[in-house]
């Protein structure tokens, strides 16, 4: 018996995909309200300043908060001056960078 090695590397990549977005999860206005009243998160001000600091210049584009296997996660979309978009992901609750990356 002859096995495809190939294909199902790419079915489970494929799977693997899946469940990464279906473990993340875009929250609504009211939760992130109702979080920041009871300080579970930050203020997104506070962290969206640290993030145009981390680059001078930077415009925003897009911002959200999402959980993310039950971490709340600020995703923030940059700007830079240089006209590069950048994605970082801060961790709602300590402002801790968990990700910088440029976006495609």
């Amino acid at each position: 018996m002859k096995v495809n090695l190939r294909a199902g590397s790419r079915v489970a990549l494929a799977l693997l995909a899946f469940c990464s977005v279906a473990l993340a999860r875009d929250l609504d206005q009211d939760e992130a309200l109702n979080l920041r009243q009871q300080g579970v998160i930050l203020p997104l001000e506070q962290l969206l300043q640290q993030a145009l600091d981390r680059y001078p210049g930077a415009k925003l584009l897009e911002a959200e908060l999402e959980e993310k296997h039950d971490v709340y996660i600020y995703e923030v979309e940059l700007l830079t001056a240089e006209g590069v978009v950048r994605e970082l992901d801060l961790e709602a609750a300590t402002g801790r960078l968990l990700k910088d990356k440029e976006d495609d």
